[in-house]
């Protein structure tokens, strides 16, 4: 049956739908309104915008101004960058794909709106929301967003006000920067900066077309589209996004193509607070921060104190990276040879039957250990513990090349760990007090106790040139002969010392060569003379801050000392006497590039004076210089022609070996050893410091030299100071000087107490 309306009735009727649009629109408006003035709650500032509540990742920069990393949360890997610091590629594939009309619109892209049906028909995939609303979006946490569709609803209105907003007060560059330093792209990175560096290792403004496409194919969903792990959906979606980016003109046909059917080149570099150059300086780093935040009352403006992991502070040191890189590789490429050769030295040996305390080396392990602890808070029983301590299991271990998966028993984990060698070493600027490199130990993700600043081990033969410093300073002098014979020495309320010597050279030696010999009873014989008190004085005025009792032995290194106390104290060497305060830190700037802290002035003292200093480079030059001494191998192996110095140190059973050597420019410390200094080297000729140590300063210095861009030369010799010298010319009587052959006296042999 046919309906015919008359015309009243369609006027009517047309009515009702004007009527019902404009009613809609004024509604709309009269919402927008409303939320405009904070009727549903406040639109977000833009203090939000410009200093968003997202965690931003604190960095630490070289000396270099280089990344050494970052301080973070989980979801706070992000660092910002400026406009001019991203490749036009990455904002080319942005606009392309998320808003191609970005450069006209004022926020809200109405005809994109209304046609996105159709748009999408065609095959151009896109969203409604502009960048500017999406940026707007991303002021509201996952917290913040409503759950109930009214709320979410009145949300958006919001968004859609500040976007306006955010057109009239910032430029189209300055939103595509904030923009893109606030989106996450997945795997704990917020922000291009940060990815850029997680999944292609390299900076923003480096990016390829490619590359580009890549991160912002993430945007649309960081998991789904994931190049780790769903490499076929990331590429398919990278390719898509570069085919926009030629239908947009900003790619030609030809190189759209040539860059689609590239592979992927991800290059994963995931950042945590393990991986990263320097892990052991940036973890005590991180302490010093936290104290010296509180100690000088430093807090951003509102009086909150500042947090390390959220507010983007940029940590400027003194660590170069370059130094830094060269000091690992050096510790990695010796270490692993050196734990083949222990591995090797006890092959069929029963640490169980041969060192009396393993057991209880073991037994303590397993009590501090993360499994232990975790098993005790689900109250397991003792007996309980030990058997799934003895119960083999899926572990990860740390080897040399790489971490592996094994199926052991957890306490034979624990075996494991005790018998791996440790190592650290420090690198410092002799003049300055700057740290150039701090290599803490062999892995921080397993091992994170740091044996630079918070070790202290027995120091051995190298407090051997305290005692002599002291006797330079009472006139002694460097080529004064004596007689390589016991000499007990008396202390009233103690027994009588007289250590026991190693290796022997027999009949008259200079100072020079006892030093460079590192002769126990010439060395016992200085201490005889000049009293262990004054050399007590001299080893606290060098910064050594633990227990150094004055007992005649001190001067063989009884006492304990971290590697930083003892490189600091060689550097008073080399600078003239001064003992200058090792200096990390040189300033923070809070996430505005506002200075917050800058003024460090390190101690410094005279410990020595100009002249005994000189000489105490002289004699520390024998050490290396004399045939058969115990750095000779600095010459006839590692082939140093130019002048440098130092002192070997093993510690009784070999437990410790160190090595600091000096050079006019770089003064550096390496210590080696085990956990435990129940467990050792069998050998003196493996165990030494000569062998265990040095090795690591020679390579890592013949990286140096050979990185003519550091400034460290050869042809450089130490200062010397005016005023009267003593004779500085031993060779009538020792060893002489200069590049040696291995002769008999074959220093692989010889122990170096």
């Amino acid at each position: 049956m046919d309906v015919k309306l008359s015309q009243q009735d369609i006027k009517r009727y047309n009515g009702y739908i004007w009527k019902f649009f404009i009613g809609c629109f004024a509604f709309v408006v009269l919402l927008l309104a409303l939320t405009s003035v904070g009727l549903f709650g406040t639109v977000k500032s833009f203090r939000d915008l410009e200093n968003p509540k997202s965690n931003l990742a604190s960095e630490i920069i070289s000396s270099d101004n280089q990344l050494l990393g970052k301080y973070f949360v989980d979801q706070g890997n992000r660092s910002r960058v400026n406009f001019n610091q991203i490749s036009p590629n990455v904002t080319n594939a942005l606009i392309a794909t998320e808003d191609n009309h970005f450069y006209t619109h004022s926020g809200i892209d109405f005809w994109r709106t209304f046609s996105i049906i159709p748009y999408n028909l065609l095959g151009k995939k896109q969203g409604a929301s502009t960048i500017t609303q999406q940026l707007a979006r991303n002021l509201f946490s996952d917290e913040d967003r409503a759950k109930n569709p009214i709320k979410r609803f009145i949300q958006k209105l919001q968004e859609q006000i500040t976007a306006v907003k955010i057109e009239k007060h910032y430029t189209k560059q300055e939103i595509i920067t904030m923009y893109l330093n606030t989106v996450s792209f997945g795997s704990n990175t917020l922000g291009i900066r940060s990815a850029a560096q997680t999944y292609f290792y390299t900076t923003p403004d480096k990016l390829t077309p490619d590359q580009a496409a890549v991160l912002i194919a993430q945007l649309k969903g960081p998991a789904i589209y994931s190049p780790i792990n769903h490499p076929d959906r990331a590429k398919n979606r990278r390719n898509f996004i570069l085919g926009r980016m030629a239908e947009e003109g900003y790619l030609n046909d030809a190189q759209a193509k040539e860059y689609q059917a590239k592979p992927l080149g991800i290059s994963y570099h995931p950042t945590n607070h393990y991986e990263g150059i320097a892990p052991y300086f940036r973890a005590e780093l991180k302490k010093e921060l936290t104290r010296l935040f509180t100690e000088q009352g430093i807090q951003k403006a509102d009086g909150t104190p500042y947090d390390l992991d959220r507010d983007g502070l940029k940590i400027y040191t003194t660590i170069n990276y370059q130094m830094q890189t060269y000091a690992e590789d050096a510790q990695k490429k010796y270490m692993q040879t050196l734990q083949v050769l222990f591995n090797k030295t006890i092959k069929g040996v029963s640490m169980w039957k041969t060192v009396p305390q393993f057991k209880m080396l073991i037994e303590n392990g397993m009590k501090l250990s993360d499994r232990y602890k975790e098993l005790t808070l689900q109250n397991k029983t003792d007996e309980e513990i030990r058997e799934n301590f003895n119960t083999p299991d899926t572990l990860e271990i740390f080897t040399w090349k790489g971490d592996s998966t094994v199926i052991w028993k957890p306490i034979d984990s624990i075996a494991y760990c005790q018998l791996l060698l440790r190592n650290s070493m420090m690198s410092m600027d002799p003049k300055t007090g700057y740290v150039k490199a701090w290599v803490g130990g062999i892995n921080f993700e397993h091992f994170q106790y740091d044996q630079v600043k918070a070790g202290k081990r027995q120091v051995g033969s190298t407090a051997k040139s305290f005692t002599y410093a002291k006797a330079l300073e009472e006139a002694y002098s460097p080529c004064q002969r004596v007689a390589n014979v016991p000499d007990t020495i008396y202390t009233p309320g103690s027994p009588p010392w007289c250590p026991a010597s190693f290796d022997t050279k027999p009949g008259l030696l200079t100072l020079r060569e006892a030093l460079a010999y590192s002769q126990n009873w010439i060395t016992a014989h200085i201490m005889k003379e000049i009293t262990p008190v004054p050399v007590v004085e001299l080893i606290k005025k060098l910064g050594i801050g633990g227990d150094v009792p004055s007992v005649p032995s001190i001067c063989l290194g009884t006492f304990d000392a971290s590697v930083m106390e003892m490189t600091a104290a060689y550097s008073a060497f080399v600078n003239h006497g001064l003992w200058t305060e090792p200096t990390y830190l040189l300033r923070i700037e809070d996430k505005n590039g506002n200075v917050i802290y800058s003024d460090h002035q390190p101690k410094v003292t005279q410990a020595l004076s100009e002249q005994t200093a000189y000489v105490m480079t002289y004699m520390l030059k024998g050490v290396v210089d004399i045939t058969g001494a115990t750095g000779n191998r600095l010459r006839w192996k590692y082939n140093f022609t130019n002048p440098m110095g130092g002192k070997t140190g093993t510690t009784n059973d070999n437990s410790d070996g160190w090595f600091v050597g000096i050079t006019p420019q770089l003064v550096t410390g390496v210590w080696t050893g085990f956990e435990s200094r129940y467990v050792h080297f069998r050998s003196t000729s493996f165990g030494e410091g000569a062998n265990t140590a040095l090795p690591i300063f020679a390579e890592y210095m013949k990286s140096v030299y050979a990185d003519q861009k550091l400034g460290i030369k050869k042809n450089i010799d130490f200062d010397v100071p005016k005023g009267d010298l003593p004779q500085l010319d031993c060779s009538v009587y020792d060893g002489g000087g200069g590049p040696q052959k291995k002769g008999a006296n074959d220093v692989e042999k010889r122990l170096s107490f």
